[in-house]
């Protein structure tokens, strides 16, 4: 899937990152609309790519969205964490702020069309149960987890998965977003701990009022990497 806005740096050296690694499935946790896998297009990967996306109504039209990618593949609606069950998320009227935190005072302030609109309960299952779905023995992996706030409990529930991953994405907060969110250094230490070094940081979201980068993302290799 090629067009829409020029590649940027960043996400040429993400996509480079990925060849390296010899990335064939990236898993894209908390996918929105889309943006990640089609940024990861435009610049070139060509592996498969399976997006999750909890909240009903924007999965219908990211399903819709990957219906002419052969390689894009959408699941049904569901969240990922800690724990099989489910999940209870606030609706937001941006609907890349949905959560199942609350967001913190500080950020309700300077994100005013960040609104709650509603509620919705989803299936919640932990990615060492479901990953068997998508990815082969032979699948070299990329994790990536954008889910607001609860992407420390993605990470407990990919426990028993971590030795399928090659890379592993995750948002980092250096301002803190969500109540309860993890601060950014102790999510580094505990992905080292697990094995994966940092090999990338991307610059997220800059707040201009307060001119302050407020989050960034991370990109994390398992240390015994082809390079290592």
């Amino acid at each position: 899937m090629t067009g829409g806005a020029p590649m940027s740096k960043n996400t040429a050296n993400l996509v480079r990152v990925l060849e390296h690694a010899g990335v064939t499935l990236a898993i894209d946790v908390g996918a929105n609309l889309g943006q990640y896998a089609l940024r990861l297009r435009r610049a070139g990967y060509a592996g498969r790519i399976v997006s999750i996306e909890p909240v009903a109504a924007v999965q219908a039209k990211l399903a819709a969205l990957s219906a002419a990618d052969p390689g894009w593949t959408v699941a049904e609606p569901m969240a990922l964490g800690a724990e099989e069950g489910t999940l209870t998320l606030t609706l937001s009227a941006e609907s890349d702020m949905t959560s199942a935190l609350p967001m913190t005072a500080e950020m309700r302030a300077l994100l005013d069309d960040s609104v709650p609109v509603g509620t919705e309960t989803v299936a919640c299952h932990r990615l060492d149960a479901v990953i068997g779905r998508w990815a082969g023995p032979e699948d070299r992996i990329l994790l990536k987890i954008d889910t607001q706030g609860t992407e420390a409990a993605v990470l407990e529930g990919a426990a028993g998965a971590l030795d399928r991953l090659a890379l592993i994405q995750t948002e980092l907060s250096l301002v803190p977003v969500y109540e309860g969110e993890p601060d950014w250094r102790d999510t580094v230490d505990r992905l080292e701990t697990l094995g994966f070094r940092p090999v990338l940081f991307i610059p997220g979201y800059f707040n201009r009022r307060t001119a302050r980068l407020i989050g960034m993302d991370g990109v994390f290799a398992r240390a015994a990497g082809p390079d290592a």
